[in-house]
C-alpha cells in the first residue's frame, strides 16, 4: 500500500493523503481582495486530489504585503471577497483548505516578480517598510523603520484578527509564515535582527516575537483548527539562521501546541548560496522530524511520485508539499496515484477520463463534505 496515499491527521483535521499544495503567491488581488483569478486558480487545485490546500501568503495588514497586488485578510472587505471565492469552489471538493498568514516586513513594497521584483518607492505606489532593525534586505534598498514595542503589538494583534476572520470563513487550518525572509523570519535571523532589547541577541530573544505571535493566535482560535508554522531551516549564509536553531524553535513551538512544521529554507539575504537539486530541503525536514514529535512537511523540488513516496515511507517527513510542480501539472496527485497503485478523490464529472489501465484510480467524491 502506498504510504503517500495513506490518511493522516494534523491535529483534529483528517487528510485523505500526505500531499499538500503549498502556498503560492499570485500577486493578483486588488486592495487585498481576492477575485476571479483566485476562483480559477483555487478551483483547479481543489480538483487535484491532494490531501490539503494552503492558500497563498495573505497579508495581515496593508504594509505587510510583498506587492500592492498581494492577497489580504486585514479587514472584513477582504474577508467578504475571499468568502465569495471559497464558497464558489469548495462545494465541488472535500479537500481541507488552510491559509498562510504573513507579513513581509522589510521585503514589502515590491514589484511583482514578472515586473522585476524591485522595491517600490512611495512615489511609485510603494510605502515605508518595517522590520526588527533598520537594515535593508539589499544594499540598494531603502532601510526599513525599526519596529518599536507598540508596532510589534499591532502586528501581533493583526495576525490574531486575520486568524479569527479565517476561522469565520470556515478555513480548516492556519499557517504562520516565518520563512523566506519575511517579518517573522527577520526576527529569527541574526542577519536581519540586530536589536539590543529582549527581542534581539540570544536565540531565546530572537525567537520571542515568533512565539508571542503563535501563542496569541493559538489562544484566540478554536482548538479544532490546527495552527502550524512555515520556517526557513537555514539562511544559506554563514552566521545566519541554521538548522540547529530551527530545531530549537520547533521544540518550543511543539511545547506550545503547534500542529506541524512546514520546512523550507532561504530568503533572508541576497548573499544566500542555495544548493539546488531534487528534494534539496528534505534533509532539513528530516533533521527536525527526528527532534520533535509534531508532524513535519517537506517541500522543495519534490516532483516525482516515487521520490515523494520514499520521503514519506522512509519517515523523512510526514507529508510532502508541492508548489510549482502542482502549477505545471494540476493533476499531479492523479498521476502519482496511478503510478503507485493508489486511489485518489476526483470529481465525478471527470471519471470518464480514467484510463482503462488504471481502473479503480478514482475514489468517490463527497460533494460539500468538509
Amino acid at each position: 500500500m502506498s504510504q503517500l496515499f495513506s490518511p493522516f491527521r494534523v491535529g483534529e483535521l483528517e487528510l485523505a493523503n500526505r500531499i499538500a499544495i503549498a502556498p503560492m503567491c499570485q500577486y493578483s488581488a486588488v486592495d487585498g481582495r481576492a477575485g476571479d483569478w483566485h476562483t480559477i486558480h483555487l478551483g483547479q487545485l481543489l480538483l487535484s486530489g491532494a490531501g490539503l490546500l494552503i492558500v497563498e501568503a495573505t497579508a495581515v495588514e496593508p504594509i505587510g504585503r510583498i506587492t500592492p497586488q498581494d492577497l489580504g485578510l486585514w479587514d472584513d472587505e477582504c474577508a467578504c471577497a475571499l468568502s465569495r471565492v471559497l464558497d464558489s469552489v469548495r462545494r465541488y471538493s472535500p479537500m481541507p483548505v488552510g491559509i498562510q498568514l504573513a507579513h513581509a516586513g522589510r521585503k514589502a513594497s515590491s514589484q511583482a516578480p514578472w515586473d522585476g521584483g524591485a522595491q517600490l518607492a512611495p512615489a511609485d505606489g510603494g510605502w515605508e517598510c518595517v522590520a526588527p532593525s533598520a537594515l535593508p534586505h539589499a544594499d540598494a534598498e531603502m532601510p526599513p523603520a525599526a519596529l518599536d514595542i507598540a508596532g510589534m503589538r499591532r502586528i501581533r494583534d493583526a495576525f490574531v484578527a486575520a486568524a479569527l476572520r479565517a476561522v469565520r470563513l470556515g478555513l480548516d487550518l492556519i499557517e504562520l509564515h516565518a520563512a523566506h525572509g519575511y517579518l517573522l523570519h527577520q526576527f529569527l535571523s541574526p542577519l536581519a535582527n540586530r536589536r539590543d532589547d529582549v527581542y534581539g541577541g540570544s536565540l531565546d530573544n530572537r525567537m520571542r516575537f515568533v512565539l508571542e505571535v503563535f501563542d496569541a493566535v493559538r489562544e484566540a482560535i478554536p482548538g479544532r483548527v490546527p495552527v502550524g508554522v512555515r520556517l526557513s531551516a537555514t539562511d544559506w549564509v554563514d552566521g545566519g539562521w541554521d538548522c540547529a536553531q530551527s530545531v530549537a524553535l520547533c521544540a518550543e513551538l511543539q511545547r506550545r501546541g503547534c500542529a506541524y512544521a512546514h520546512v523550507s529554507s532561504g530568503g533572508i539575504s541576497p548573499q544566500q548560496r542555495i544548493a539546488l537539486g531534487p528534494g534539496y530541503q528534505v534533509g532539513f525536514a528530516e533533521q527536525i522530524r527526528r527532534a520533535v514529535a509534531m508532524p513535519v512537511i517537506a517541500v522543495g523540488l519534490i516532483d516525482d511520485a516515487a521520490q515523494a513516496e520514499s520521503i514519506v515511507a522512509e519517515g523523512r517527513a510526514d507529508l510532502v508539499a508541492l508548489a510549482r510542480g502542482m502549477l505545471y501539472d494540476p493533476r499531479w496527485p492523479w498521476h502519482a496515484a496511478a503510478r503507485l497503485g493508489a486511489q485518489v478523490v476526483a470529481p465525478r464529472q471527470y471519471w470518464r477520463c480514467q484510463p482503462a489501465s488504471h481502473k479503480g484510480l478514482f475514489g468517490t467524491i463527497r460533494v460539500g463534505q468538509r
